[in-house]
């Protein structure tokens, strides 16, 4: 198992090492990797290079280190998705060929708060329909859903059995989302929305605020989506001006 000598600096080849030992099932997702001492007495480094190739690994999220527990492979995300793209969780769980599901919560009417005022530039008198759903994933949960609508939109017809809010508003509502203003932000563990979606402690959360909007420029849709880092993973392509 020691490396093999190239022209690269010795902890480059470590970090291709162990990303080929992941990749071929050597250590698998969650599993512990050996101490630090024995790693590198069986790569024939020093535990400094290790150390090294270590840090760079956990900076790229191919590992997570536990202080006082050890080192383990992290899990690959099941989704990724381009921030630019507005796609529905649905949509996203469809795309990588799992059967979406939806375990509903509840749903409740609520007077608008100062932010819904703001957001939906409504009356203090307009009622909110507010839904909480959990979204998953060949069965397992992935997203924690709150989806906020003004009463007024949502059809006389809406049933908590569709799956898609986007279907909803768009085939039943005649509001079609064309685009929304988001924001992202880490979390860690949640004391109610993490057992929900049963994460291990140590595994963060991705919450994605939207504000949707449809061709009329007009606000239809809030929704503050908890997602398990571990399964998603959002890129944005960026361009030079």
């Amino acid at each position: 198992m020691f490396i093999k000598s190239d022209n690269r600096h010795l902890y480059l080849q470590v970090i291709d090492r162990l990303k080929q030992d992941i990749e071929q099932g050597i250590y698998k997702e969650k599993e512990k990797l050996p101490s630090e001492f024995d790693l590198a007495k069986q790569l024939g480094v020093s535990r400094a290079t290790l150390r090294e190739a270590l840090r760079i690994l956990e900076e790229e999220n191919v590992i997570i280190r536990r202080h006082g527990v050890g080192t383990f492979v992290n899990s690959k995300p099941l989704f990724t998705s381009g921030i630019e793209q507005l796609n529905s969780v649905t949509d996203m769980i469809k795309q990588v060929g799992m059967k979406p599901g939806t375990i509903f919560l509840r749903s409740s009417g609520q007077e608008p708060t100062d932010e819904d005022v703001r957001r939906f530039s409504c009356s203090e008198n307009e009622e909110m329909v507010v839904i909480e759903r959990v979204r998953t994933a060949n069965g397992e949960p992935v997203v924690y859903c709150i989806d906020k609508v003004p009463a007024h939109i949502l059809p006389e017809t809406f049933s908590h059995e569709e799956e898609s809010i986007f279907n909803i508003l768009d085939e039943e509502a005649n509001r079609k989302i064309t685009y929304a203003v988001a924001q992202i932000e880490p979390a860690g563990y949640h004391e109610k929305i993490s057992p929900i979606l049963e994460c291990d402690p140590e595994t963060a959360l991705l919450v994605l605020k939207q504000m949707h909007y449809d061709e009329m420029d007009e606000p239809v849709l809030f929704s503050v989506n908890y997602f398990k880092a571990d399964k998603f993973r959002f890129h944005v392509l960026r361009k030079r001006v």
